[in-house]
C-alpha cells in the first residue's frame, strides 16, 4: 500500500523505482536454496559448465603453444637460410681477396662486391650507388682499363656466371692476343633470382671468341687491381706517353761497379774511375753509390780494417763535386768463382771459423750450408772469436763511420745502407742459385743450423707444443711448385695450427735480426740516413699460400699481412725502405698461372706486368701508409729504354691522390759505362724523367 500510494503521489519516479524492485527480486530468487532433486540437477548442470569451460580453455592453451612451436621452428628455418646466404658471401668474399686481391673492406657485403667487380669492368659507381658507363671520350681516354676488364675471383664453380667480354690488345707484347676490339658488353641473365645474383662471377672470354666458365678458368683477376690498371695505363697511352714534364724531382744515383776495388782493397784502375764519373756527371745524376764489403775491408784478421782503397776512392769522387748518396754496408757475399766477374766471400777469418763450425752459416733441410752470409741463430752467440754476430756488424759500421768522419761532417755522405742478408736485403737466402735454385721455385726453409734449432726449440716449448720443435718435412725442393707439396698447396699445412706457428717463428726470427742490427746502426751513424733493402718476391703471389715469401721469411699468405711487422720496425729506427723494382720476363707465365697449369686467356706479358705492379703498388702503399720514405733500386735485368719507363711510372704514380714518390732512385748498371752496354742517350732519357725534364 505505502508503495502504491508513492507511486500515485510522484508517477516520474516508476521508473526510477521500477529496476531496484526487479533487481532485488532476482537476487533474492538466486539466494534461495534448491533442494532435492533440484539440488541435483543444479550441480550437475554446475559440474558440466566447469567441464567446457576447462576444456575451451585447454583448447585456447593448446592451439596458444603450437603457434609458438611453429614460430620457433620458422625462426630455425631463417637462421639457417641466413647461414647459408652468409656462408656464400664469406666464400666469394675469401674467394676475391685470395685470389683476386681486391681491395675489399673487412666487413665488405654484396654492394662492395657489385661496385668492385663493376669498377673493374669499366663501370663509375658513385658512392650513393649511382652506376653509369664513362662517356665516349673517356673511354677513349682509357682504352687499355676497358681493354683489360676482366675476371673476378672464382670462388665456386657452381654458381652462376655472367660474363664481361672485354678484347686484350697490348703493344710491345711478344704474346698477341687475337681478338676483337669492340666495348666491353655487360650481360646478365635476367633469369637469375636476388640470391643468385649476389653470387655471380665474372669470367674472361677466350681469345678465339668462345667463352669459358668459372670452374675451367685459371685467372681470379687478370687486372689484379685498380691501381695496377691505372699505373700501367699511361705508359701505353698515346697522348701521354712517356711525357713526364712537371712531374716530382725525383734523384738519380748511379752505383759504381763492385770490382773497381780489389781484395786487397785498392783501387783497380783510377783513370778509368775517372772517365766513368766524368760521364755520370754529363748525364747530370745526383751522385755516386759505393759499396763497401765486409770481406775485402776486413778480409784477413778480425777488426784489422783496411779502407785505403775506399779513401782513394771517396777523393777521385770530390774532385767531380758529386756526393756519395749512398754507401752500402755490405756483409754479404758477392757473385760465384764461375761467374767471370768479380767474386767477393766473407772475411777469410769467418771462412777459417766456419770451416770448424759449419753452424755459423744457413744450412736447408738436407743439411747443405749456404756461406753467402751469417746466420742470424748466430746473432747473440759468442762464436766469431769471442764476439757475436751483431757486435761484429757494429764494429765494422763503427769503423767506417771513424775513418771518414770528415766525408760525413763535409755532407759527402748522405746516407747509408745496411746489409741485412744475402744480396743485402732483408730476407732469407731461400733462393739461392749456388744451392740450385731456379726461377720460379719456392725455395727451401733456412732454418737448420743448430742455433736456429735451439731457437725453434725453445718457441715450441714455450707455445707448450715441444713435438711443434722441426720443419715442415713436406715443404718441397728449391724448385718444387706450390701444388707439388703438402704445405703450399691449396689448404695446406701452411695453415694448420703448427704451420702457422713455424711461420710465425720463422718470420720472427727475421724481424728481430732487422731490430738487432738496425738498433746499433743507429747508434754508429747517429743522424745519417738509413737505408734498407728489401726485396721483391712477387712470384706465386696469386696462389694462397705466397709459397714463395714464406720460405724468404716474409708471413704473407693471402689472409694474413706479412709485411706490416717489418715496416713498424722500420719505422721505428727511422729507417728509408728500398725496394727492387724488378721488370717481368716472360718466364714469368709459369709463375702466375694456377697449380693446374691451365693456360692464361689473355697475352702473358700484360698479366706479367700487371701481377708484379700490384705487388709493387700493395707494399709501396704499405709502406707509405704507415709513413715510411720510399726508395727504389731496379734489377740488373732492367736498363732498357722500356724497363726504364716502367720504372719511372712506379717511382711515381700519376693516379696517385696523395702524389707519393720515391725519395730517390739508385740505379745499377750490369757493368761500366764504358763499356758500351747501356745506352747513354736511353739513361740519360731516363734521368730525365726522373727529373720531372721535358725530353
Amino acid at each position: 500500500m505505502n508503495t502504491i500510494e508513492n507511486i500515485d503521489e510522484n508517477p516520474n519516479q516508476e521508473l526510477l523505482t521500477q529496476p531496484p524492485t526487479q533487481t532485488q527480486n532476482q537476487t533474492q530468487s538466486h539466494s534461495r536454496r534448491p533442494r532435492g532433486f533440484a539440488a541435483t540437477a543444479a550441480a550437475a548442470a554446475a559440474a558440466a559448465a566447469a567441464a567446457n569451460n576447462n576444456s575451451n580453455n585447454n583448447n585456447n592453451n593448446a592451439s596458444s603453444g603450437k603457434g609458438k612451436k611453429e614460430r620457433e621452428k620458422e625462426k630455425e628455418r631463417t637462421k639457417l637460410r641466413e647461414r647459408h646466404r652468409r656462408a656464400i658471401t664469406s666464400r666469394m668474399l675469401a674467394g676475391l681477396r685470395q685470389y683476386g686481391n681486391f681491395p675489399l673492406p673487412a666487413r665488405a657485403d654484396m654492394n662492395d662486391v657489385l661496385a668492385a667487380l663493376a669498377r673493374e669492368a669499366g663501370w663509375t659507381v658513385e658512392p650513393d650507388g649511382t652506376t653509369y658507363r664513362l662517356s665516349n671520350q673517356s673511354q677513349s681516354h682509357h682504352h687499355l682499363h676497358q681493354q683489360m676488364a676482366a675476371a673476378a675471383a672464382t670462388t665456386t664453380a657452381a654458381f652462376p656466371v655472367r660474363s664481361v667480354e672485354s678484347p686484350l690488345s697490348v703493344k710491345n707484347c711478344s704474346v698477341k692476343a687475337s681478338v676483337e676490339c669492340q666495348p666491353s658488353v655487360l650481360r646478365i641473365d635476367e633469369s637469375l633470382s636476388p640470391a643468385s645474383f649476389d653470387s655471380v662471377v665474372i669470367p674472361e672470354r677466350d681469345s678465339r671468341g668462345g667463352e669459358f666458365n668459372a670452374s675451367t678458368s685459371p685467372i681470379n683477376n687478370s687486372v689484379e687491381c685498380l691501381e695496377a690498371d691505372q699505373l700501367i695505363q699511361d705508359v701505353r697511352a698515346g697522348e701521354h706517353e712517356d711525357d713526364f714534364t712537371g712531374t716530382p724531382y725525383i734523384p738519380v744515383y748511379v752505383m759504381l761497379a763492385n770490382h773497381v776495388i780489389n781484395n786487397f782493397c785498392q783501387l783497380v784502375d783510377p783513370e778509368l774511375i775517372r772517365q766513368e764519373i766524368s760521364h755520370m756527371k754529363a748525364l747530370n745524376v745526383d751522385g755516386v753509390i759505393v759499396n763497401c764489403w765486409w770481406g775485402i775491408v776486413e778480409g784477413w784478421n778480425p777488426q784489422k780494417y783496411a779502407w785505403s782503397g775506399y779513401r782513394e776512392l771517396f777523393n777521385i769522387i770530390r774532385e767531380f763535386n758529386l756526393k756519395v748518396q749512398v754507401v752500402v754496408m755490405a756483409f754479404h757475399e758477392y757473385g760465384a768463382n764461375d761467374s767471370g766477374d768479380a767474386w767477393i766471400s766473407l772475411p777469410q777469418w769467418v771462412m777459417e771459423i766456419g770451416k770448424g763450425n759449419q753452424d755459423i752459416f744457413f744450412t736447408d733441410r738436407e743439411g747443405r750450408r749456404n756461406t753467402e752470409c751469417l746466420s742470424w741463430g748466430v746473432d747473440k752467440e759468442r762464436v766469431l772469436n769471442g764476439r757475436t754476430g751483431i757486435e761484429v756488424y757494429f764494429d765494422f759500421m763503427r769503423s767506417f763511420r771513424t775513418e771518414f768522419d770528415d766525408l760525413f761532417v763535409a755532407g759527402l755522405i748522405c746516407a747509408v745502407e745496411i746489409g741485412l742478408g744475402p744480396s743485402g736485403e732483408l730476407k732469407y737466402p731461400s733462393l739461392s742459385e749456388r744451392m740450385g735454385w731456379r726461377y720460379p721455385g719456392i725455395g727451401e726453409f733456412q732454418c737448420y743450423d743448430r742455433y736456429l734449432q735451439q731457437s725453434l726449440r725453445k718457441a715450441a716449448k714455450l707455445r707448450g707444443h715441444s713435438f711443434w720443435a722441426r720443419g715442415p718435412d713436406n715443404a718441397g725442393q728449391y724448385n718444387s711448385l706450390p701444388h707439388e707439396t703438402g704445405f703450399f698447396c691449396e689448404r695446406g699445412d701452411y695453415d694448420s695450427y703448427y704451420g702457422r706457428f713455424f711461420l710465425n717463428w720463422y718470420a720472427q726470427t727475421l724481424i728481430d735480426h732487422a731490430d738487432n742490427v738496425l738498433s746499433l746502426a743507429s747508434l754508429a751513424f747517429e743522424e745519417t740516413k738509413i737505408i734498407v733493402k728489401v726485396p721483391g718476391v712477387y712470384w706465386w703471389y696469386k696462389t694462397a699460400s705466397h709459397a714463395a715469401e714464406l720460405t724468404a721469411g716474409y708471413y704473407n699468405p693471402s689472409n694474413q699481412d706479412g709485411y706490416a711487422p717489418v715496416f713498424e720496425v722500420l719505422k721505428k729506427h727511422s729507417v728509408t725502405m728500398k725496394f727492387v723494382c724488378a721488370v717481368p720476363s716472360l718466364q714469368d707465365q709459369e709463375a702466375l698461372a694456377d697449380p693446374e697449369g691451365l693456360s692464361w686467356q689473355i697475352p702473358v706479358c700484360s698479366i706479367q706486368v700487371l701481377t708484379h705492379l700490384n705487388f709493387l703498388l700493395k707494399v709501396l702503399n704499405l709502406a707509405w701508409d704507415r709513413g715510411l720514405a720510399v726508395a727504389g733500386e731496379n734489377a740488373l735485368s732492367c736498363y732498357d729504354r722500356e724497363g726504364c719507363m716502367r720504372v719511372v711510372e712506379m717511382a711515381k704514380p700519376r693516379n696517385d691522390p696523395d702524389r707519393r714518390h720515391f725519395s730517390f732512385f739508385m740505379y745499377q748498371q750490369p757493368s761500366s759505362l764504358l763499356q758500351g752496354i747501356i745506352c747513354f742517350s736511353d739513361l740519360g732519357y731516363f734521368i730525365k724523367c726522373m727529373h720531372g725534364k721535358k725530353s
